[in-house]
C-alpha cells in the first residue's frame, strides 16, 4: 500500500516516530506528512512547543545567524565575569558534559572557523526562509502573526559598526545606516543612544508558539499524524546497528524511521556510540502588551552591544537577550531579568506596558560551533535533526524539509556539508 502526498509524491506507509514537539519536531513531521509519511510526534510536555518554542525571541533572522563561537568572546567573557548584566554568564560546574561542550566552544572560537561555520548557518537558513515560503502559499499555513517586517541591527559603538559593515552576511540584501537614516527606517528609536546600524528589509517576524499549535493542528487534521503529548520516551530500543521502536510509559511501541529532535535532552535515549555534543544555553524573553497609547518598533530590533533583540509580534512586544551556561536548571534568575528590564525600559520606555511583562527563561540546545546536527546517525534508521540553539525558529522549516528528503532518499535541496553528526 502507499499514500500520495499533497505534492504528488508517493511514500511507502512507513512508520515515522519523531521525539519532540517542539518547533524542530512539528517542522519535520510536518514536511514528512507533506511528502506522504505516516508520523507519529511524542512530546513529553502536555502541549507542544511549550519549552523552548514558547517565548523565544521571534525574529525570523535569516541572515544574521552567526554562531557565538568567534574570535574574542573567550577574552570578553572574562571581562564579564560576576556582571549580572553580561549578555554571557558562565558557572563552571563539576559536569563532564559541560567541561567537553566548553572545550569544543573555545577550539571553535577563531575567526577562520566561525566564517566557516556561518556560511553552513546561513546557506540552511536562507533555504529555511523559501521553505516556509512555500509552506504559506501552498498548504495556506498561517495564524501565526508572521510579518516580512524587516531587520535593523543598531550600534552604540562606532567601533563595532565598523567592523559591522566590513562583514555583511549578504551584502546586496543588507544597507548600512547613519543613525539619522535608521530613525527614517524605525522612527521609535531613541534618539543619542545609535550611532548606526544594518538593515535587512526581507527578515520576517513570527509567534514561534502559534506557529508551533498551528502546525500540530494541521497535523492532526492531516489524517497522517499522530500526537501523543504528556508521553516521555524513555529509551529507543535497537538490536544489530538498527532501532526497532521506542519506549514509552513501558510499553514497546515499534517504528520504521526514529528522528530525534527533543532539544537538549535529545542526549537522553541510551543509544551507545551517540554522543551528541550538545548543552543547554539559557536565554531570557520579556513580553510586554502594547496598547493605543505605546510606540513600539515595528521594524525587528537587534541592540548589538548589549546583545537585546526586540520583535513586536501582533499586539505585543518580544524582548529577548542573554546567554546563561549554567547548567540544566531552567528556571529565570531574576537578577538576569531584572537587569533585561531595566535595560529594555532605558531603550524603549513606550514601547509596552514594562510592568505587565510576562517574564520566560528558556534552554536553548546547542552545538559548540553553532551548526545544528541534521541528517543520519551510525544506526541505519535513527535521524537527528537537534542542536539549533537561538536559531531554532529561523532554521526549523528549512531544517525539517532536509530531513525529510534525507529520510525520503532525494537529493537535498542544499549543500549538507557541515550539517551532519560526523562533522560535529
Amino acid at each position: 500500500m502507499s499514500s500520495t502526498d499533497f505534492n504528488g509524491h508517493s511514500q511507502g506507509m512507513a512508520q515515522i516516530c519523531i521525539i519532540g514537539g517542539g518547533v524542530i519536531g512539528l517542522a519535520t513531521a510536518w514536511a514528512l506528512v507533506r511528502d506522504g509519511f505516516n508520523v507519529t510526534v511524542i512530546e513529553a510536555r502536555e502541549h507542544v512547543g511549550t519549552e523552548t518554542s514558547y517565548a523565544n525571541g521571534g525574529q525570523l533572522s535569516y541572515r544574521y545567524v552567526a554562531p557565538l563561537a568567534d574570535a574574542g568572546v573567550p577574552l570578553k567573557a572574562l571581562g564579564w565575569l560576576g556582571r549580572d548584566d553580561a549578555p554571557l554568564k558562565l558557572q563552571a560546574r563539576f559536569d563532564p558534559a559541560q567541561w567537553r561542550w566548553l572545550a569544543s566552544f573555545l577550539a571553535a572560537c577563531r575567526g577562520s572557523v566561525n566564517r566557516k561555520n556561518s556560511a553552513h548557518l546561513l546557506r540552511l537558513a536562507l533555504q529555511s526562509q523559501q521553505t516556509l515560503a512555500s509552506w504559506m502559499a501552498e498548504d495556506g499555513l498561517n495564524g501565526f502573526e508572521w510579518r516580512r517586517n524587516g531587520k535593523l541591527v543598531t550600534f552604540r559603538d562606532p567601533a563595532s559598526l565598523a567592523h559591522a559593515a566590513r562583514h555583511l552576511a549578504d551584502a546586496r540584501a543588507q544597507h548600512v545606516l547613519s543613525a539619522a537614516e535608521c530613525s527614517l527606517i524605525e522612527p521609535a528609536l531613541p534618539a543619542g543612544q545609535f550611532v548606526g546600524g544594518v538593515y535587512t528589509p526581507d527578515e520576517e517576524v513570527a509567534d514561534c508558539h502559534a506557529f508551533c499549535k498551528r502546525l500540530a493542528e494541521r497535523l492532526a487534521a492531516s489524517g497522517r499524524c499522530t500526537l501523543l503529548t504528556g508521553q516521555r520516551v524513555s529509551n529507543i530500543a535497537h538490536k544489530n546497528g538498527k532501532a526497532q521502536g521506542v519506549m514509552v510509559g513501558g510499553e514497546f511501541m515499534p517504528f520504521d524511521h526514529i528522528v530525534i529532535a527533543a532539544g537538549h535532552r535529545s542526549t537522553d535515549f541510551g543509544l551507545p556510540g551517540i554522543r551528541l555534543p550538545l548543552y543547554p544555553l539559557k536565554g531570557y524573553s520579556l513580553t510586554l502588551p502594547i496598547s493605543a497609547a505605546h510606540t513600539p518598533p515595528e521594524t525587528s530590533i537587534t541592540d548589538y552591544d548589549r546583545k537585546i533583540v526586540y520583535a513586536r509580534i501582533g499586539a505585543q512586544l518580544r524582548i529577548a537577550a542573554m546567554v546563561d551556561i549554567v547548567g540544566f536548571d531552567a528556571s529565570p534568575d531574576p537578577k538576569r531579568l531584572a537587569v533585561l528590564r531595566a535595560q529594555a525600559r532605558a531603550t524603549f520606555p513606550d514601547a509596552g506596558d514594562h510592568d505587565a511583562a510576562i517574564e520566560w527563561a528558556g534552554m536553548r540546545p546547542a552545538t559548540p560551533t553553532g551548526v545544528p546536527l541534521i541528517g543520519a546517525t551510525s544506526y541505519a534508521n535513527v535521524w537527528l535533526n537537534v542542536g539549533h540553539g537561538a536559531l531554532g525558529f529561523t532554521l526549523a522549516s528549512g531544517s525539517g524539509q532536509l530531513l525529510a528528503e534525507l529520510i525520503g532518499r532525494r537529493a537535498p535541496a542544499i549543500d549538507m556539508t557541515g550539517l551532519g553528526l560526523a562533522t560535529a
